[in-house]
């Protein structure tokens, strides 16, 4: 086990439970990733933010130095590739506030986040969809899509899963109910993670 999640689950004891889902989202991330792919990331409310969170968190350095190695910077000179850091691609898709809110308004707002899917998604590629319920229904919609295009799913929802326990591949589970309890557990998961990612990716250098 990850010495991340090692530390996790001593934080947070009761995140034991999620201990296989989450070392099994980290596996899939892994494989797409290290297969070109990218990650897609959807949520609403307070889970909107989470997916600009662990967005940036993936996007450049979080716990360590990611430094471009020597190829790029012949390709792209020192004083440019010295200033820039290694990542992982990772679209938040509640960022795309003007396709949302004309997609709402010209079309159904319930497949905004589908849309985006169709648009952005590949096979090989991944969906994380967080909800606190697991039943947000924009959010079922577009895993939907995802899993018909041959991405990998990942659920981040409350302790009963809802819905989208059933159309994931894996689904990370907090053990609370309450919508603002199970907020305060997922940024500790996703921050976790994000350092077992950063650490297959971005091994520190001697």
């Amino acid at each position: 086990m990850s010495h991340r999640l090692q530390s996790l689950i001593k934080r947070y004891p009761a995140l034991d439970v999620c201990r296989g889902d989450i070392e099994a989202a980290h596996d899939t991330l892994s494989a797409v990733f290290a297969d070109g792919g990218k990650l897609l990331v959807c949520g609403n409310g307070g889970s909107a933010a989470d997916c600009a969170h662990i967005s940036a968190e993936l996007l450049k350095g979080f716990a360590r130095a990611r430094p471009l190695d020597e190829e790029w910077h012949r390709r792209l000179g020192t004083e440019l590739a010295g200033r820039l850091q290694g990542a992982l691609p990772v679209i938040p898709l509640p960022a795309f506030d003007s396709l949302l809110t004309a997609f709402a308004n010209d079309c159904d707002p319930l497949y905004g986040f589908a849309q985006l899917v169709w648009g952005l998604g590949n096979e090989g590629d991944a969906l994380l969809c967080i909800s606190t319920s697991g039943n947000s229904a924009n959010i079922l919609k577009a895993a939907e899509v995802a899993r018909g295009k041959g991405m990998s799913v990942i659920g981040l929802t409350g302790q009963n899963g809802g819905a989208i326990k059933d159309d994931a591949d894996h689904c990370i589970r907090v053990p609370e109910t309450e919508v603002y309890l199970v907020q305060e557990y997922h940024l500790p998961v996703y921050h976790c993670l994000a350092l077992m990612l950063e650490e297959t990716f971005f091994p520190e250098r001697d």
